[in-house]
Parts: structure tokens; sequence; C-alpha cells
């Protein structure tokens, strides 16, 4: 159900739950799983056919794993059985399936390994899989694969010195990202919560320190993408990449922290952290008249990519959620007008479940396909709204 400009100023609870429940989630775990292989698939093309790829992703499975075992938690969709066999089989093929510790990054049309490689934020994705599975089921086998992950990922992406985790092994170039980081943080606050496990939450913390100490500019509050071996910066101050989706979604996620963790120590000055990433994604990486997050730019706020992706503008919207039921009531009003246009933008009518992943800067489609791997955003992001938006009146943050 795409809500088209003109014909309502609102997106309510109605529309939203009608559109996941009847046409994006049985889109998804219909046209897009495989049940010959068990496995979910990467693509769709805009006719909702499945479209071949030499590899599927250990990340994509994951992603769409937990998104349905989230989804029949909530009374959203039921898609759990195919969710759960499709995890089954995700270990049997995945996890050391060459013999050696970790998870295989993707999987061949024959079911052998297509890529050998760890990649840490593949193995974020597999914990935050096996993470709501044992949410939805309860059933222990799935902690006990996750604590074993857990010791798979310090022994091989741990770095030796100056903190945090390589990003693939074999490295592919001597960068640090923040990127994956962030998502073993998201996985480590699902376990924490749904085990109780307070090793979960140490790792939690220990990311925490690194996201303040080194991913975030203290000049202009800002969130880095690249860093040296030391957690410098590869550029110089004011040239380095930021992607305000990432800046929402840091946002989202250290204030989860906070929720689950409440007395930790440090508990305003990660609250503060986290309004003043919001902050900074709603200044120049999102264009005022389109409300549209922009794909990347600098700390200082020049533009180095235009167009528009999906993912960043579902974090937007999940950011703006956070903040009005905090209070904050230019939040809450911003909500309605900004799901309306991401709506208008990114899911139009005749793809029925379906999504534009990528936009330029004039609104026209950058892809022929449409990945899997956004429901996860959208699911997300869509869960978070709430009933009804604020009581309209002038405030300057809702533009």
């Amino acid at each position: 159900m795409s809500i088209n400009k003109g014909q309502t100023a609102t997106m309510d609870n109605t529309m939203r739950t009608t559109w996941l429940s009847q046409r994006a989630l049985p889109l998804w775990s219909e046209n897009g799983y495989d049940p010959k292989r068990r496995l979910f698939h990467e693509r769709l093309t805009f006719s909702a056919e499945p479209v071949s790829m030499p590899a599927l992703r250990l990340m994509v499975q994951a992603r769409q794993i937990a998104t349905y075992a989230r989804a029949s938690l909530d009374n959203m969709f039921d898609a759990s059985a195919k969710a759960l066999t499709c995890l089954a089989e995700v270990e049997r093929r995945y996890y050391r399936a060459d013999g050696d510790a970790g998870w295989i990054f993707s999987l061949a049309p024959d079911g052998h390994p297509a890529d050998r490689r760890r990649d840490l934020y593949a193995h974020a994705f597999i914990l935050f899989a096996y993470g709501w599975a044992f949410r939805l089921t309860g059933d222990p086998s799935f902690l006990r694969i996750a604590a074993s992950t857990t010791s798979d990922i310090d022994r091989i992406f741990k770095a030796s010195s100056h903190g945090g985790y390589l990003d693939t092994v074999p490295a592919k170039d001597s960068i640090r990202r923040q990127n994956p980081h962030m998502h073993l943080f998201e996985a480590y606050l699902v376990l924490f919560e749904a085990s109780g496990d307070d090793s979960y939450l140490q790792r939690a913390t220990d990311l925490v320190t690194l996201c303040l100490s080194h991913f975030i500019d203290p000049d202009t509050g800002t969130l880095r993408e690249n860093f040296d071996a030391r957690w410098q910066p590869l550029e110089a101050q004011g040239k380095n990449r930021v992607e305000p989706g990432h800046m929402f979604e840091w946002s989202w996620l250290l204030s989860e922290y906070v929720r689950v963790a409440p007395d930790t120590q440090n508990t305003h000055h990660i609250q503060a952290c986290a309004r003043r990433l919001f902050d900074s994604g709603m200044g120049p990486g999102t264009d005022a008249g389109t409300r549209r997050v922009r794909d990347a730019m600098t700390e200082s706020g020049t533009i180095l990519e235009t167009s528009t992706r999906i993912w960043p503008q579902t974090e937007c919207l999940r950011a703006l959620c956070l903040f009005a039921r905090q209070g904050d009531t230019c939040a809450a009003q911003a909500i309605s007008p900004q799901a309306v246009d991401f709506s208008d933008a990114y899911l139009p009518e005749n793809l029925n479940g379906g999504w534009i992943d990528r936009l330029d800067e004039n609104g026209h489609s950058l892809m022929d396909h449409m990945p899997a791997s956004s429901l996860y955003h959208v699911y997300g992001a869509f869960c978070e709204m709430p009933e009804q938006s604020a009581p309209n009146h002038q405030c300057a943050t809702a533009s």
C-alpha cells in the first residue's frame, strides 16, 4: 500500500500494518524464498521474479531469518517455519563449512562454499539472527551456537592492538570500518536482552567505548566511516566520508544500549552523543526539500553522493520515532510527512510490497532489481512508528 501525494498527509498504523502484513512480508517469504534450497533469494526483479545469483551471502540469509522471527513475535505475519528451516540449512551449509572456525561468506548454487572469507559484518548478522530465533522459540541450542560464534569472532577478528576487530580475514585492505562494528554492537544488544548473559553486555560496552572515542568526530558530532589500523581517520579533518544513515542508526542503537542497560556509567554522555548524531544527520546530509537522506558527505557537510538509498530513509524514520517517544514534539511532527515522502518515493504501488532501493538526485531509480536485504531496515523502521502523528504546529526541526 503505497501512500500517494495528494491523497493523504498521514501514514497511520493501519496503512503501515497492512502494507507489511499483506504485501511486503508475504512477497519476500513467497517469491523471495526458494523452497528447494530452503534459502531466501537475494534479489527480485520489479515483476517479483527471483534473480539468479552466482552466490548467496550469509548476511542476506541472516537478515531475512531475523526479520521473519520478529514479524512472528510481533504477530505481524507468520513465516517462522520457513525462517527456522532456513536457519537450519544456513547452519549446515555456512557454519565451519570448510573445516575452519567461523562462517563462510557465501554459498554457490551447487551448495558448496563460493567465498570462504570470514567477514565480520556477516558474522554480526548471523549472531543477530540467532538472538531473534532464540527469542522466538526459547530453544537453548540457538544460544549455544551464538556463544560458539562469539568465541570464533574473538579468535578470528579481534585486533591485536588499538581495540576493535578486523573487517575480513584474509584482509582485503588495511582499512578499518565502523560499519561491521555497529552491527556487531546491535547483535550483542539483542543477545544480551534475549539471554541475560552479561558477557554480551560487556562486549557491547566495549564497542560503545570504541565508537565514542574514535568513530565520532568531537568537533562536528558526525560519524566517520573509515580509519587506519590505529583508528585514525584516513583523510584530513573535514574530508572524511560520513554516511548520515549510519549516524541515525548509531543514534538509535546507543539509545537502545541505554534502555537495556540503564545503570551503565556515562548514561547522560551516551544519550547526548545519540542526540548529536541525530541532529548532525538531519543537517546537510538530509535534503530539506525532499526530506531524503543523502548517501554520503564529509564531516564538514560537503555532499559526496547526491543519490539516496532506501535504508538511510528508514533509519531516519526510526530515529525520529525514538526522539518523539522521548518527548521531542518537533520529531513527532516530522514523522508523518517523512513517512509519506518515503513511501511515495521508495514504495510505489505497482511493486506490491517491493521497493526502489536507490534513487538519483532527480528521483529516478538507479537499480533494475529489488534487494532482499532492505526488508530488515524497512521492518525495523515501520515497527517503531506511532499509531498517530503529533498535532500539526510550526517547528523548525521538522523540515
